[in-house]
C-alpha cells in the first residue's frame, strides 16, 4: 500500500480523543510557526534522543578541529562524496525528530535539501559519479529501507523491503548503512531480515537486541547476495576497500547491542573490526582486540582502516595501522575524506536536557507536538500531572495544559531512598495518576526498573497543593502504576517481587485488595468507562502484547500478537488505546545509538478490541507517552 494513502485511513480524531489521526505525510514547518489557536490541539509526547548533534572536521590527527555548518544544531550522518565537491548530511532543521537530508559545499555553504518528506530519510551515500544518491527511508511502510534517487532527474527507486528482496513476514526486515563499491555497481549494507525479536538477557528483557548479517544489491534492484553474517553476532556498517576486494564492518554479540547503546556497560560489551573478502565472505581478518566498542570502520587505503571507539578511556578516531588514535569523547559518526587528509564526524550531548514544553516536528498540521516529561496524565479539569526523570530527580508536578502555573507537588529527595539512584531515575515517585475528583494525586514512592526484583516500592497519595501526603500499601512488596476507577474507589496497580507478581486492586474505603492478575503484569490504567482494564503482559513466550481485563477478573481478552514488544499502553478519552511499540522494526543499527532503551519505539493506536492498528510517529528516536490536549 502506497504510504499516503495509507496514512490516509488515519482520518481525523474529535476533539475528545487523546491523539490525533490525520494525514502524516504533508511537508510543514516548525509546529511552533503556526499558533496554537489554529490547530484542534497539543499533543504532549516524551521523546529520548540527544538535544545537540554538530558536525566537525578535523585533521586526521585531531588538529585544526572546526565546525562545519554554522547555522545547524542538529545535524549528523555527514560524508563527503568521493569527488570532494558535496557535504550530505541529515538535519533535523525543519523540526525535533524530523530527518531529511542535505547537501552542501565542503566549505559549509549552500546548504540545500535533497530529500525532503514526512518520513524518516537518513544515512545518505552519493554513488562515485555523483549521479544516485543511496539512503535509507521509512517511506511506503514505516520500515527502513534502501532507497535510491536519481539526481538528475529526480526518480526515487525503492531497493529492498520488495518484491524478492524482502524478509519473511513478522519478523525484523529493516535495512541500514548503504555503502557503494569504487566502482558503482554494487551497494552493501546490513539487514537483519529474517532473524528473531529477542530481549536482552537471554531473550528474558523487553528491550531488543539486533543481530544483522552485510548483504550486496545492484542499484537496478537485482542480484542480493549475503556477503557473510554470523548467527548469534550482530555485523554492521559495511564499507569497501578501495580497490573493491574486501568489505570491512564491526562486529559483535547480538547481546553486546543492548550494552553498546547504555554507557554503564563499558569493558562488558565490546566489537571487534573485521573484513572479509567482498566476493565470497571469506578470507576473515579481525583486524582489532581488546574490549573497547568499536564502531563504523571505514578503508582510508587498501591496508589501513580507521574507526570509531565509543564510550570508555579510549573513546574517539583510532586506526588499524601505526596511525596515532585520537581522543575525542562523544563524537559519532567518522568520516574520512577520500583525499586522506580530513575526518567529519558529529558531536552529540543530551545537554542542555529537551526543555519541557518544547515543539517537536508534528506529522499532523492541525495538531501542535510538544515535548513533556515522563507519565504525563490529565485531570478532568485540564491539570497535567508527570514525573521529572528527564528534566529533574524523579519528583511530581502539575502544571496547565499550556505549561502555566508549574509547580512541585511531591519532592522525593528525603523520603528515605537512595539519593544515587533517585539522580538517575532509579528510584522516586513514579506515575501519578488524578482521582477522577481532582483532589489527589496517587502514585508509587520507591525503586523502579532494573531495582524492583529486589527493592521497595509503596503506592502513596498527596493533594495538589502538596499537603496530605500519606502511605496506602505497606511497601512490603514493590506496589506502584497506579490508575484510579472512574468512580475514584479503587485503584489498580501492579506488585512486583519475589513471591507475588500481577495486578492488584485496592479499595479507598476498606483498605482491602484483591488480586486480578498473578504474572509478569504491568503497567493497569482503567478504561474512561470503567468497564475494563488495559495493562502489558510477560507472556511464557518471552512476548510482550497488551491485553485488556474486566475489572471482576473475567473475560481476559489479547490486543496485540506480533512478536516484537508492544506495551506501555494507555487509554485515549473515545476509548482507543495508544501504546508503543517496535513492530516497525529499528530505524538504524542498535549499537549506534546513545543511551536510549528503545530507540525504534513509536506510537500506535487502536480500537478497544485490537483492530485498526495504525503507527502515529516515524522518527527515527524513541517516542512515547502520548497525551492529547485539547485547544478548548
Amino acid at each position: 500500500m502506497d504510504r499516503r494513502k495509507s496514512l490516509r485511513l488515519l482520518g481525523t480524531a474529535a476533539i475528545a480523543a487523546q491523539m490525533p489521526f490525520a494525514t502524516l505525510a504533508r511537508a510543514q514547518a516548525q509546529a511552533a510557526t503556526a499558533p496554537a489557536a489554529s490547530k484542534k490541539g497539543v499533543m504532549l509526547m516524551n521523546r529520548i534522543a540527544p538535544s545537540v548533534s554538530q558536525l566537525y572536521i578535523a585533521n586526521l590527527d585531531g588538529s585544526n578541529e572546526r565546525k562545519l555548518l554554522l547555522d545547524g544544531d542538529f545535524d549528523y550522518n555527514a560524508s563527503l562524496s568521493s569527488n570532494g565537491e558535496w557535504l550530505l548530511f541529515t538535519s533535523e532543521r525543519r523540526g525535533d525528530g524530523q530527518s531529511d537530508i542535505y547537501r552542501a559545499r565542503p566549505d559549509g555553504t549552500g546548504v540545500s535539501p535533497v530529500v525532503v518528506d514526512d518520513s524518516m530519510d537518513d544515512a545518505a551515500a552519493l554513488s562515485p559519479d555523483g549521479r544516485l544518491l543511496a539512503f535509507v527511508s521509512t517511506r511506503n511502510g514505516y520500515r527502513a529501507n534502501i532507497w535510491l534517487k536519481d539526481l538528475y532527474s529526480g526518480r526515487l527507486t525503492q531497493l529492498t523491503g520488495i518484491g524478492e528482496v524482502r524478509g519473511q513476514d513478522g519478523k525484523p526486515d529493516c535495512y541500514f548503512r548503504p555503502a557503494w563499491s569504487a566502482d558503482g555497481q554494487w551497494i552493501a549494507f546490513s539487514s537483519d531480515r529474517n532473524t528473531e525479536w529477542t530481549g536482552h538477557d537471554q531473550g528474558q528483557g523487553w528491550e531488543h537486541t539486533q543481530e544483522l548479517a552485510i548483504y550486496a544489491i545492484k542499484p537496478d534492484g537485482t542480484g542480493l547476495r549475503k556477503i557473510v553474517g554470523k548467527p548469534g553476532y550482530c555485523l554492521g556498517s559495511p564499507k569497501w576497500s578501495p580497490d573493491g576486494k574486501r568489505i570491512v564492518f564491526y562486529e559483535m554479540t547480538v547481546e553486546a547491542t543492548w550494552g553498546a547503546r547504555r554507557p554503564n556497560y563499558i569493558g562488558k560489551a565490546y566489537s571487534q573490526i573485521v573484513s572479509v573478502d567482498a566476493a565470497t565472505g571469506g578470507d576473515r581478518v579481525e583486524h582489532t582486540t581488546g574490549t573497547d566498542l568499536k564502531l563504523q570502520p571505514q578503508y582510508l587505503s587498501d591496508t589501513e582502516i580507521g574507526y570509531l571507539i565509543k564510550y570508555g578511556p579510549n573513546e574517539g578516531l583510532a586506526y588499524t595501522s601505526g596511525r596515532a588514535p585520537v581522543r575525542q569523547p562523544f563524537a559519532r559518526a567518522p568520516s574520512w575524506t577520500a583525499d586522506g587528509k580530513s575526518v567529519i564526524y558529529e558531536k552529540v550531548s543530551f545537554k542542555p536536557i529537551r526543555p519541557l514544553m518544547k515543539p517537536l516536528f508534528s506529522w499532523d498540521p492541525d495538531f501542535e507536538y510538544r515535548h513533556i516529561d515522563v507519565y504525563p496524565l490529565m485531570s478532568r479539569d485540564g491539570w497535567i500531572a508527570f514525573t521529572d526523570k528527564q528534566l529533574g530527580n524523579s519528583s511530581l508536578w502539575i502544571m496547565r495544559g499550556d505549561g502555566s502555573q508549574r509547580r512541585k507537588v511531591f519532592e522525593s529527595s528525603g523520603q528515605g531512598l537512595d539519593e544515587a539512584k533517585v539522580r538517575v531515575g532509579l528510584a522516586g515517585a513514579f506515575q501519578p495518576c488524578w482521582s477522577p475528583d481532582g483532589q489527589w494525586l496517587t502514585f508509587g514512592l520507591g525503586y523502579w526498573f532494573f531495582e524492583r526484583n529486589t527493592m521497595a516500592a509503596a503506592l502513596w497519595r498527596v493533594r495538589p497543593d502538596g499537603s496530605g501526603a500519606e502511605q496506602l500499601t505497606d511497601g512490603v512488596v514493590n506496589a506502584g502504576f497506579p490508575s484510579y476507577s472512574g468512580d475514584g474507589k479503587e485503584i489498580a496497580y501492579r506488585v512486583w517481587g519475589k513471591e507475588e507478581r500481577g495486578l492488584r486492586i485496592l479499595n479507598l474505603e476498606t483498605r482491602r485488595i484483591r488480586v486480578l492478575t498473578n504474572g509478569q503484569d504491568n503497567m493497569p490504567g482503567w478504561s474512561p468507562d470503567g468497564k475494563r482494564i488495559v495493562f502489558t503482559r510477560k507472556r511464557d513466550d518471552s512476548n510482550y502484547d497488551i491485553y485488556t481485563i474486566r475489572p471482576d477478573g473475567s473475560d481476559l481478552y489479547r490486543c496485540t500478537d506480533h512478536g516484537s514488544s508492544d506495551g506501555h499502553a494507555v487509554w485515549a478519552a473515545d476509548g482507543r488505546i495508544l501504546w508503543s511499540g517496535s513492530r516497525h522494526g529499528f530505524r538504524d543499527e542498535a549499537a549506534l545509538y546513545e543511551q536510549t532503551f528503545q530507540q525504534y519505539g513509536q506510537i500506535y493506536v487502536m480500537d478497544a478490541d485490537g483492530r485498526n492498528k495504525r503507527i502515529l510517529t516515524d522518527s527515527k528516536w524513541e517516542d512515547s507517552m502520548p497525551l492529547f490536549v485539547p485547544s478548548h
